[in-house]
């Protein structure tokens, strides 16, 4: 099963190489996004304080899920590098060991449960909206062992470059998803109307449904022969050790980004009509997914050919299939930038709510001009994306993560922080986000030329 030459692929080839990869993660992620979207227009029909509340939370919980989730799903990188170098029967052991992490980590965010009316009190948002945080906090809890499971089960196929799959792992979690909303938020067939619990717990119920089909299809009897996937069920301590080496600082990425972005609403929500720039933080990040999402589908496809490329010893590869990705993400994130800037009340009506007209009048003028820094700094974004899944791919880990501790703070939090009494203070912090997205990009666009990533690898 030897990767095909791609040494003499036209541009135009490479683009479909990356796009074959790409497009059932593009919608997958879309299906994750639609989700989101989905949660966040039926909260804001609910109440707008609850979209608030729901921003908010989703930053504080993203910390610990996004290093559990993360490390996870970092299984994808081992899987692209054994089925580079074919030594398929390394696969399975490896896909236990992100079970046997997903389980442990699941079971310790359970642990968070008790802290959460303090940290929300702490945090320091209006009492109306800390009472939903802290409720959402603690459904969106029972969401993060299956939620790992999910990741680990994606991280298989993902490896293997089967990405269709993942799609419908997404797709199926969709669905229950919308279904459960409904059902819990506005309390249908004889539930009670939860609010804003009910969405975290339909989150939970959600994904267990996606994660038990998931590791069905994992788990297949076909699967076995060729890769041990269930023969594989040991704890291999060297290859654990590797997983948790490379994985966890894959996952602090995220979780630091998540902490740093945690923070940067946190003091937007003290600022001045914090609750009006809440809100409208809320509406423009779940906008900007629809160009990130696309985005980070791509960066996924890189980062597994990258993988599989090292894996057989053949970097310059990587290196060219790295530039077609970026090229694709940025052509994409280019034109949905556009959009936002030209048709900012489009987005806007997704979330339109009548029963706080006050608070409403406040978020639909800071809106459209919020989503003017989205538009301006979202293509430096896509480069982000792809240049650190490559770095990733390769086992770069480290360095990724040490960006994520180091840069957000000086250029993003702190100047927030400073400003957050200004006049106009929210659009201030934005403009400091947007320094802060350009400026990285232009360190891992370094990182990348230099090619010390080149000589790396996870397995042995």
């Amino acid at each position: 099963m030897n990767l095909k030459d791609t040494t003499h692929q036209t541009r135009a080839q490479r683009w479909r190489e990356i796009l074959k990869i790409a497009w059932p993660l593009i919608i997958a992620n879309g299906f994750w996004n639609l989700q989101l979207t989905i949660d966040r227009v039926y909260l804001s029909s609910y109440s707008t304080e609850s979209l608030a509340a729901a921003m908010a939370v989703m930053g504080v919980f993203w910390v610990p899920m996004a290093l559990l989730q993360q490390t996870a799903s970092y299984l994808m990188t081992f899987v692209a590098q054994y089925y580079g170098a074919q030594k398929f029967d390394r696969i399975g052991p490896a896909v236990w060991q992100s079970v046997y992490i997903s389980a442990l980590g699941g079971i310790l965010i359970l642990f968070l449960i008790p802290f959460a009316a303090p940290l929300f009190r702490w945090i320091g948002h209006s009492e109306t909206v800390r009472a939903l945080e802290t409720d959402y906090f603690i459904s969106l809890c029972y969401s993060a062992l299956p939620t790992a499971l999910v990741a680990a089960a994606s991280g298989f196929y993902t490896g293997l470059g089967h990405t269709q799959i993942i799609m419908w792992i997404n797709f199926v979690g969709l669905i229950a998803n919308v279904i459960l909303d409904y059902i819990m938020i506005f309390g249908h067939f004889g539930c009670p109307a939860m609010g804003i619990a009910g969405a975290g717990y339909a989150t939970a119920l959600a994904t267990w449904v996606a994660a038990f089909y998931g590791l069905a299809l994992v788990y297949q009897k076909k699967h076995q022969k060729e890769y041990k996937i269930r023969s594989g069920w040991q704890i291999d301590l060297d290859l654990m050790k590797r997983f948790l080496r490379y994985g966890i600082p894959s996952g602090l990425q995220w979780a630091l980004e998540g902490l740093a972005f945690t923070v940067f609403l946190i003091f937007i929500g003290r600022m001045t009509n914090g609750d009006a720039g809440l809100a409208a933080s809320g509406i423009v990040v779940t906008v900007m997914m629809l160009a990130i999402l696309p985005a980070l589908g791509v960066a996924q496809a890189v980062s597994v050919l990258v993988g599989q490329h090292l894996g057989e010893k053949n970097p310059a590869e990587a290196e060219r299939s790295t530039w077609s990705g970026l090229q694709v993400s940025a052509m994409y994130i280019f034109t949905m930038g556009l959009t936002f800037a030209l048709f900012p009340k489009f987005y806007l009506s997704w979330f339109y709510n009548p029963s706080n007209a006050a608070l409403w009048s406040q978020v639909s003028v800071i809106v459209p001009n919020l989503l003017l820094y989205v538009a301006l700094f979202t293509t430096f974004d896509s480069m982000n994306l792809v240049l650190s899944f490559a770095l990733k791919g390769a086992g770069d880990t480290r360095f990724v993560s040490l960006l994520a501790l180091i840069m957000p703070w000086p250029i993003m939090i702190l100047p927030t922080w400073l400003m957050k009494d200004w006049n106009g203070a929210v659009y201030w912090a934005w403009g400091a986000a947007s320094v802060y997205i350009v400026s990285l990009s232009m360190v891992f666009l370094r990182r990348f030329t230099a090619g010390k990533w080149k000589k790396m690898s996870v397995i042995n």
